[in-house]
């Protein structure tokens, strides 16, 4: 049953890197944008870690206290911290490997 189903999981793979490689194909130009924003959005999320980290640290006594100061840092960078995350994600898949710079 596990063979079963790991050849499953295998046969998805394969079907989606082929539907994504075909979909770089079809469109290079794009994909190139999509590898160019995702390097860009790299840098964007590297700056926000690092001003999310220094926040952590200059309020690590106040997060370990109560629980409203953590809420409100998990509200205030948790949304944008998922959203870029997702959006990256997106973008570096869809402009990664060798098909759209070939």
């Amino acid at each position: 049953m596990l063979e079963e189903l790991l050849h499953q999981q295998v046969a998805a793979n394969k079907q989606r890197a082929t539907e994504l490689k075909q979909w770089k194909n079809a469109n290079p130009e794009l994909a190139r944008s999509c590898r160019r924003a995702a390097e860009t959005l790299s840098r964007v999320q590297t700056e926000f870690l690092d001003t999310m980290t220094d926040e952590i640290e200059d309020s690590k006594e106040y997060l370990l206290e109560g629980e409203y100061m953590l809420n409100e840092f998990v509200d205030r960078f948790g949304p944008r911290l998922a959203h870029l995350n997702g959006v990256l994600q997106v973008l570096a898949q869809l402009g990664g490997g060798e098909s759209s710079e070939d």
